[in-house]
């Protein structure tokens, strides 16, 4: 058996323990108490084996940046890792959703996106060390606080820690029950769509009134139609809102509307149809507003050798490894958007991310903490 998933099977226990110390530390996006909480813990976690600084993430809490002390004399560029403290479920989920370990699963809030992947790392580093494994770059991992709600705060900090590494590993979870690798993710955007129209009274005055409401579901119609499937464009009108009272034509009205493009030279075409909205009925105004928060994660030459290089690794550890794109975003979007090559998928395997039965394998821990070792002694 391969050495370093013998020492990930014998620690696998010690492993699960810090695990679930991480899903019980309740992090929701926002709250900044909290989220200081899990990085006392986490920084605990390192403690022995690396270096931590804080970095102020203001009101979504402190980012953190560990740089860990690894066997090898001379060290030559860096490989960074990037992973985040928030979760998208609120303070007091775990009354609902406890930590449990049943049917061969980890269950809890975060436990799949993406604490595990945070255990993952953490138990990898303490691989080399143990084991004595040579490893030639600079090893970082930096820890934002609040990529589940777009990462407002840290991709400043993020771009700049990444352009100082070769590499990026992001220790989200992978693809489905495989646990695919990541090698491409849309880039994601938003716009809000306002339309202000002329109130009057619905019985009294109708016809001097323009609705808001009729203007807007016309212009949802027509971007619907932004859409291409072939191409991997998607616009999705997720809310809407507006009015005031059913007897009063309504001057306001609203839609929220999420974007996805697979390249960014699809971000042109997106912006130059949203842009060319014109009102159907002359009497209304429109305003819109928004921007491409991540761009695309596109799937390189560079990133493509950096799959193939831990397709290789990981069939050392009995695993075929395989590759996925994604519609949802990272933080590895940022960075691969730089020009840094950079691998994502590398956290948990499991299902739910974001829902009820959110879970990872436990038998898919052991060689998914041997990959990540195997991957910064390679690199």
């Amino acid at each position: 058996m391969d050495p370093v998933l013998q020492w990930a099977q014998a620690k696998q226990t010690e492993l699960i323990g810090l695990l679930k110390q991480m899903v019980e530390c309740e992090s929701p996006s926002g709250d900044a108490q909290a989220i200081g909480r899990f990085a006392d813990l986490l920084a605990a976690s390192v403690d022995g084996i690396g270096s931590v600084r804080r970095i102020d993430g203001g009101a979504y809490g402190p980012h953190l940046l560990c740089e860990f002390n690894l066997p090898g004399r001379r060290k030559s560029g860096r490989v960074l890792a990037l992973g985040h403290s928030d979760t998208v479920w609120p303070m007091g989920t775990l009354q609902s959703m406890p930590w449990r370990q049943s049917d061969g699963r980890l269950w809890g809030p975060g436990v799949l996106d993406m604490k595990s992947g945070l255990a993952f790392w953490i138990f990898a580093i303490r691989a080399l060390r143990e084991l004595d494994i040579p490893v030639k770059p600079k090893v970082a991992l930096l820890v934002v606080s609040d990529e589940e709600v777009g990462s407002h705060s840290s991709r400043q900090v993020t771009e700049k820690e990444a352009r100082k590494s070769g590499t990026v590993l992001v220790l989200e979870p992978g693809t489905g029950l495989q646990g695919k690798l990541k090698t491409a993710r849309k880039g994601v955007g938003d716009y809000t769509l306002k339309v202000h129209g002329v109130s009057s009274h619905a019985g009294v005055d109708f016809a001097a009134g323009a609705s808001a409401i009729n203007e807007l579901a016309a212009q949802i119609a027509n971007v619907q139609t932004f859409s291409d499937l072939k191409k991997g464009i998607t616009v999705n009108v997720g809310v809407i809102s507006g009015g005031t009272r059913t007897n009063v034509v309504a001057a306001q009205a609203e839609a929220g509307i999420d974007y996805r493009i697979p390249r960014l030279k699809d971000y042109a075409t997106i912006e130059r149809k949203f842009r060319a909205l014109k009102p159907h009925d002359k009497r209304c105004r429109l305003e819109l507003s928004g921007e491409l928060n991540r761009p695309p994660m596109e799937r390189t030459p560079a990133i493509a050798h950096l799959f193939r290089t831990a397709k290789g690794l990981a069939k050392d550890l009995g695993v075929n490894l395989e590759e996925s794109s994604t519609g949802g975003g990272s933080d590895g979007n940022f960075t691969a958007a730089i020009g840094i090559r950079t691998l994502d998928g590398l956290g948990g395997v499991g299902e739910g991310a974001h829902a009820r039965h959110e879970s990872i394998l436990v038998d898919r821990i052991a060689d998914r903490t041997a990959l990540l070792a195997k991957l910064v002694a390679a690199l």
